[in-house]
């Protein structure tokens, strides 16, 4: 989640820029910036010393927004549509991969996108602006798929309560504009006190995450920088909510043999030697400064790891905590 907006004239700095740059110092070679976004990210890269990065983005405004800044790079710069999903088929031998998660400010930005609760506009949040949109989730999914996507892609203990008044409403008229649905969502919901988040914002993020996919995205990203890094290549994730932090966690824990055994008197079983060894122990978050400058920091988590000279290998979604839909919701 990119939470700046570039242009050549006063480009913002993207969140946790300068400690992701000082976590991955050297940067030298190769890098791939799947979620281009703005440009924040790519542009630190080439400025900190990369020979190349290619930039993914499957929103095809991101470039647009880049061609007045795009060429002062030259052919160091690669602007790649697509899904960081399939960054390895996009390049091979990385020296380092970062992943930006979630929606960028220019796309919270303009009403017309869908994203914001606080614009209106219409209910859309798609990123690629393709496939099926908020809008069309909203108004055709049953209560109960709504209820769950609530609960186990937003977090939002109220769920079936909110998915009840949203198919209630639905049924008198289609649910189009985002006001109109954070409109039935508060109606939900008691009002929040000084300092607390807009009641919308747990819903809205389940939606938008079901809408784009967000969590298999996340795991098959994961999974294609470790095919696509060269050994000694870095791996940076930068996690805006606690799903997609425990996702990542529990990734490179994996991936670096450190998940332990989940029974002690169980008999030791033979580990494949590991991907990745970790470079941040814990995950770092935003300084004072940054705070200051960017409340929308708040929450971010970054995490790197190292890729080593292991073969690339398999792992079940479930064994990183990737939310599966059909449980229960509350």
């Amino acid at each position: 989640m990119s939470c700046a907006v570039s242009s050549s004239s006063n480009p913002h700095i993207p969140v946790l820029l300068r400690p992701l740059l000082a976590a991955v110092s050297p940067v030298e070679g190769t890098w791939l910036d799947g979620t281009f976004g703005a440009g924040g990210y790519t542009r630190g890269l080439l400025e900190a010393g990369a020979e190349k990065v290619i930039g993914v983005d499957r929103d095809p405004l991101a470039f647009e927004m880049a061609a007045d800044w795009a060429g002062d790079y030259g052919d160091r710069l690669v602007m790649q549509p697509g899904v960081f999903s399939r960054l390895d088929e996009y390049a091979q031998d990385l020296d380092g991969v970062v992943l930006d998660l979630g929606v960028s400010s220019m796309q919270l930005d303009l009403a017309e996108r869908g994203f914001s609760f606080m614009k209106d506009g219409p209910l859309d949040m798609r990123m690629s602006q393709e496939g099926e949109s908020a809008a069309d989730l909203v108004n055709t999914a049953t209560e109960a798929q709504l209820a769950d996507i609530l609960f186990h892609y937003g977090e939002e203990r109220a769920s079936r309560r909110i998915a009840k008044a949203i198919v209630k409403a639905r049924a008198e008229d289609s649910i189009t504009t985002t006001l109109r649905l954070a409109e039935i969502i508060e109606s939900c919901l008691p009002r929040p006190k000084p300092g607390q988040s807009h009641p919308a914002t747990r819903s809205f993020q389940g939606l938008r995450i079901a809408v784009n996919a967000e969590y298999d995205e996340l795991f098959q990203g994961l999974m294609a920088a470790e095919r696509a890094l060269k050994p000694g290549g870095q791996l940076a994730v930068v996690t805006f909510h606690s799903i997609e932090d425990r996702m990542v966690k529990r990734f490179f824990q994996s991936r670096a043999g450190k998940t332990g055994r989940a029974n002690r008197y169980a008999p030791e079983m033979e580990q494949e030697l590991p991907q990745f060894t970790l470079k941040t122990r814990k995950a770092v978050g935003p300084d004072e400064q940054e705070l200051q400058e960017n409340p929308r920091s708040r929450s971010a988590k970054l995490r790197v790891a190292i890729r080593t000279e292991a073969p690339a290998g398999e792992i079940d979604a479930r064994a990183i905590g990737m939310p599966q839909l059909g449980g229960r919701a509350r």
